[in-house]
Parts: C-alpha cells; structure tokens; sequence
C-alpha cells in the first residue's frame, strides 16, 4: 500500500512538473520578438500605394516567422533610429538591409548568416556625363549615415579627389544629386535600381562603378536574443530549399 501511495505521489508530481514546464515554455513561444527596420528601402522595405509595409525583408521575415513558429512585431523606424533602439534594447534584433562587415561585428552586431548578397554603387544625374571614378575630382559624393554605401565611397575619396557629405536617409541624399548639389551618391544597386524605376527619379547608374558586394544580415546586439538569431537562420534554411525565398526574389527584382 506504501509502494501504491508513493508511486501515486511521484506520478502526480511529475505531471505537476510536467504542466510547470508547459506553462514555461508556452510563454516563451508566447513571446513578441521587437523587430526593427528602415522606412524608404526599397525595395527591401518600404510603403505601398496601399499604405501597406512591403518589400523583400519583410516577405522574408515573414516567412520565416511562420517557419518557425514566433510572434514579432516589426516596427518602422528609420536606419539611425532602428541601430539605436536594438543598441539601448528597445528592439530585439534589425532587419533593413544590414551588411554584414567587420566592424559592425567588433561593435557588437551579431549577424544571422547572409540572405542577400549586394553590390554598392556610384549613382550621378540623368543627364550627367560622369562615367567614371575620375570624373569625380573635385566634385562632392552624397552618401547615407553608417552604410556600406558610405564606406565605399570613403575608401576612394582621397585617390580620386572628391569630397563627401553624409544624409540620415536615402531620399534626402538623391534629391542633392537631383538637384546638382552632388554630382553623385551612393547606395546599395537593388535598391537604387528600384527606386529609379518606380520613383521615376531622374539619375542613372553608370555602368562600372559598384563595389565587389558583400551579404546582408539579420542582427542582433545582445546575446540574450540568440533564440530569434537561430530561429532565423533555421528558417532562412528552409524558405531557401523550399523554393520561398527565390520566389520572394523574383516577386521584387524581376
């Protein structure tokens, strides 16, 4: 009878056990990631004529996301604006369009494995005879705050004699180069591609003048959101083989 009343105990303490954990990991699955982005990246991220946020970063996400099973809430704030709410923890992770390069990871950015690889590119007027780096020489470069775009433009400045100004988005900075103000900026090709189709903006980019590419990545800045960073790259995994992500590609870039 001992032997009954025991095992009896021990049965329904497991199944206590058992719930205690359910409920734990019932309210983690429960958890809304805080996911941070650009606002006028297109088309990676941007506003449709539906007032709808759009674009491959968000479709990718998305899918990802459903992937895996997690809750997320992805909210607008601009390039600056997004760095800073995942640097204070306002934001779990950011997606907008981010190389993955050595210093931002000496800094603290922890990146997912790369989901687009892209090349950066010298942009100049519609009618602008510039065809080449040395047609810079003393004239000024616009370029956007703390991108690849900026850095590649820094790293020929001073070898072909130009100088740079730095905007906090990409609209502002086409509209100098529109307006002659700059005899050129630079952003990452896809998305100065779109924006010229769609926007009907009045600039070319001239054959020859891009950088050699590197991936963009989903980052994080604190190890204690490890879970999103591996939820997203089992995800990207599986969109990728599953043909998803190709078909959010051509969606945008065909």
């Amino acid at each position: 009878m001992k032997k009954t009343v025991a095992a009896v105990l021990a049965v329904t303490a497991l199944a206590i056990a058992f719930v205690g954990c359910s409920k734990k990991e019932s309210a983690a699955d429960a958890k809304t990631w805080i996911i941070a982005t650009d606002t006028v990246f297109r088309p990676f991220e941007y506003t449709n004529a539906n007032n709808e946020f759009v674009g491959i970063d968000v479709d990718i996400l998305a899918a990802i996301a459903k992937d895996q099973g997690f809750k997320y809430d992805l909210q607008s704030l601009g390039w600056d604006a997004g760095v800073a709410a995942v640097q204070a923890g306002q934001a779990d992770a950011l997606i907008a369009g981010a190389t993955i390069k050595q210093s931002r990871i000496d800094s603290g950015w922890i990146f997912s494995d790369g989901y687009y690889n892209a090349t950066q590119t010298f942009v100049v007027g519609k009618d602008s005879a510039i065809a080449s780096y040395a047609d810079l020489k003393g004239k000024n470069v616009a370029v956007k705050n703390g991108t690849a775009g900026a850095d590649f433009a820094n790293s020929l400045k001073d070898t072909y004699g130009f100088t740079v100004t730095v905007f906090e988005d990409s609209p502002t900075m086409y509209q100098d180069v529109v307006l002659g103000n700059s005899a050129a900026c630079v952003e990452d090709t896809p998305i100065m591609a779109a924006s010229i189709k769609e926007g009907a903006l009045a600039l070319q980019i001239p054959a020859g003048m891009e950088s050699e590419g590197a991936p963009y990545g989903f980052a994080i800045m604190n190890t204690a959101n490890q879970k999103l960073l591996d939820m997203f790259n089992a995800g990207l995994a599986n969109i990728k083989a599953s043909g998803e992500y190709q078909t959010i590609l051509d969606k945008y870039l065909k």
